[in-house]
């Protein structure tokens, strides 16, 4: 397997998902004590909005801005969650006021499954996704029967089989684009096995498969440094642009507007680029 990451990277990992190390629940949700908020709570300080998101980069991105928030009076509170599939229903729940931890296309596959009125306020980053191995360190080296994982959530597959046929590793049917399938895998010359699996079991597939497609968050948190490890990884002119999102007619609100402000601001960008040297891309 490549090189893992530098100390000061697998830090950022060691916390998986959850501020101070706290516990989940059965959903995935944190259960620490941060407050939660069925609307912007208004108080004699000002206001308080509380954002859901995963854990690397998406909270640790929004930590960055609480002390600029804190100083136009808006109180942010961060509510970190180990499984980004319970984030939408939380926010359609007004269990938070916003979410950052999904791209647009996974947004607009979940407006269309469940009609719910969820809306983007604008883009923050991008992750580029790769592949990864324990085995084999060029795609050449893949056989005939080699196991290759994938998540197994709609966008998300889409986007790791595209990413395999942007590298020649499988030929999908014209035109599929971001709503591909495994159904739509057109040429797979060396009879591979394709896995779909849960994003966040990725990296642990890695032991029992030859290659696993893997979101950039996971492989953070996995303690992998993607543009040492990766084999291949979209380019940083991906679409799949992370989003801040609120319910539908939230996106106007003062306090969300300062908060995505605050998340553009040069200072972000510069963390973003700082920190992670690449593995995640400002998107503004």
């Amino acid at each position: 397997m490549k090189k893992l990451l530098t100390t000061s990277l697998l830090a950022l990992t060691l916390c998986f998902g959850l501020t101070a190390c706290s516990s989940t629940n059965e959903s995935g949700q944190s259960t620490d004590n941060t407050q939660s908020s069925s609307e912007s709570t208004n108080t004699e300080q000002g206001v308080t909005i509380t954002v859901g998101a995963t854990s690397v980069p998406h909270a640790e991105i929004l930590n960055e801005v609480v002390d600029n928030l804190a100083s136009e009076g808006i109180t942010l509170n961060v509510k970190e969650f180990s499984e980004y599939t319970v984030l939408n229903p939380s926010l359609t729940s007004e269990e938070i006021d916003a979410n950052f931890f999904q791209h647009t296309s996974y947004l607009n596959n979940y407006i269309e499954e469940t009609g719910e009125k969820l809306v983007s306020v604008g883009p923050v980053h991008t992750e580029p996704m790769g592949i990864y191995s324990k085995s084999i360190k060029s795609l050449d080296e893949l056989v005939d029967g080699d196991k290759v994982a994938v998540p197994n959530d709609a966008t998300n597959g889409a986007r790791a089989l595209l990413l395999l046929e942007s590298n020649g590793v499988i030929k999908l049917k014209e035109g599929v684009g971001d709503k591909a399938t495994i159904f739509d895998i057109e040429e797979n010359t060396k009879n591979l096995e394709i896995v779909e699996m849960d994003a966040a079991a990725l990296p642990r597939a890695l032991d029992d498969v030859k290659i696993a497609v893997i979101n950039t968050n996971y492989a953070l948190e996995a303690g992998f440094n993607p543009m040492v490890d990766a084999i291949a990884i979209e380019g940083s002119d991906s679409p799949f642009a992370n989003i801040l999102v609120v319910k539908e007619g939230n996106e106007t609100k003062p306090e969300i507007q300062a908060l995505y402000k605050a998340l553009t601001s040069e200072e972000v960008k510069t963390f973003i680029e700082e920190k992670y040297q690449g593995a995640v891309v400002p998107a503004f």
